[in-house]
């Protein structure tokens, strides 16, 4: 039993890590993140069972913890605001605005389909040039509060 709570720990850490850096819109979804680290204690432990290596069942278990999360609307807006906007601001601000603009931008993102290796392909220039034209009419209108 030590091991599962050992695991749901692990599990636990690993996603909220990514979540913190890359999708903290989804940090206070607990329900999804119990859910979630549970489900993958569950299944390290059978994939273990079944003579996997401790390695191999980790392996196994990143494809149900990081489900769904492999594209990062927040690493696309903190790139656009450190890339085309760093004359504007600080360093520190740099994170608090991409957060602020994350929601300002979820019309330009609900027009391409997210899925995994999106970055790779070719509408990402276009919604790179969409979002860095919604963060820059945004400012205009707000400036940067």
């Amino acid at each position: 039993m030590s091991t599962v709570v050992k695991d749901l720990s692990y599990f636990r850490l690993r996603l909220l890590e990514l979540l913190v850096s890359s999708f903290p819109e989804k940090v206070g979804d607990t329900a999804f993140v119990n859910q979630r680290s549970a489900h993958c204690a569950s299944a390290y432990e059978q994939a273990f069972k079944e003579g996997n290596s401790h390695d191999d069942s980790i392996r196994i278990v990143e494809e149900i913890l990081f489900e769904g999360l492999h594209f990062s609307r927040f690493d696309t807006v903190f790139k656009v605001v450190c890339r085309e906007f760093d004359r504007l601001m600080s360093d520190e601000e740099m994170r608090p605005s991409a957060l602020r603009m994350l929601p300002v931008c979820e019309d330009v993102f609900a027009k391409y389909p997210l899925i995994a290796n999106f970055q790779d392909g070719p509408d990402y220039e276009l919604l790179y040039t969409e979002v860095t034209g919604t963060i820059h009419l945004w400012i205009e209108e707000n400036g940067l509060q």
